[in-house]
């Protein structure tokens, strides 16, 4: 027989899943009418900058670990890469640093530790995690179902072979978080359906990210936004960073796994490019809304 050798399987064992990771890429978008959201990771720019980092394309299938707690281990020469929530990660003990690649033997035993600051962790290996796609992609939805289960003790992830050349870079240093992360908005669709008081108090005061929050929507507590006309609204489109305001007046942020439909007014919609900052915010802390 003639042509290349196989290549050997290469694979990652979850030890451990922490606080509920799943398989995230750059989502399946096109798909709202057959009533599948985009889902994805829900900080596209971690995701992307780790996949850089270990040379792999941007949309290659990475690990979103939130609070970290992640533990796995390796069974080949692998090269990873952490980046998201700044964390202690140790590989076999040693410290590794996060935004760089690492490189690891086999048998390595990766553990990612709560993160200091933010939420989610990704972590990256060279080739990607090479499930099987649904729709395109290789992203857990965790509000319709579609794709791969969360993470559990005991899977094995198949390594693939996105790749996209060698890693460019040996450190990718990132600022660290706000500690009151402030969102740029646009009008909603139904901003109309508000005083103008609420919506100055939309743009002037604090809200608070209540530990009613994951990857579909974030629920907020702060000043309430009244109605200036009620009544009930027929169910519309929704897109990520859509400020939906139920009859409570307190707005839910819709995130990576939102669906695709809602029957409450959007008073505005988080200028897209700061969703992975809103996708760092952790249950308890402050944040505010800048109209722009």
């Amino acid at each position: 027989m003639t042509g290349r050798p196989a290549i050997p399987a290469r694979r990652v064992r979850v030890v451990h899943p922490g606080f509920g990771a799943t398989v995230q890429d750059l989502g399946r978008p096109g798909h709202a009418a057959l009533g599948v959201g985009r889902s994805g990771a829900a900080d596209r720019r971690s995701l992307c900058l780790a996949n850089r980092l270990v040379g792999n394309r941007e949309d290659a299938a990475a690990v979103e670990a939130p609070l970290g707690g992640l533990v796995v281990e390796f069974d080949h020469h692998a090269t990873v890469a952490l980046t998201g929530a700044p964390c202690d990660a140790r590989a076999d003990g040693r410290a590794v640093d996060v935004n760089a690649p690492v490189r690891l033997a086999p048998g390595s035993r990766l553990t990612v530790g709560v993160p200091y600051e933010g939420l989610r962790v990704y972590l990256a290996v060279r080739g990607g995690l090479d499930l099987p796609p649904v729709l395109g992609s290789r992203s857990t939805d965790t509000l319709s179902g579609v794709g791969p289960a969360r993470l559990a003790a005991g899977d094995v992830l198949p390594v693939g072979d996105l790749t996209a050349g060698w890693p460019a870079a040996d450190f990718a240093p990132q600022r660290a978080l706000p500690a009151e992360p402030v969102l740029r908005i646009l009008p909603g669709p139904r901003a109309d359906w508000f005083t103008p008081e609420s919506l100055a108090v939309l743009g002037a005061r604090p809200y608070r990210v209540t530990d009613h929050s994951d990857r579909v929507g974030m629920r907020l507590a702060g000043p309430e936004l009244r109605r200036a006309r009620t009544g009930e609204l027929p169910s519309e489109a929704a897109v990520p960073g859509a400020l939906q305001v139920p009859p409570d007046g307190q707005p839910i942020l819709f995130l990576a796994d939102h669906p695709v439909t809602g029957g409450y007014p959007v008073i505005a919609t988080v200028h897209e490019d700061d969703l992975p900052l809103a996708a760092q915010a952790r249950p308890g802390q402050a944040l505010r809304f800048r109209p722009v």
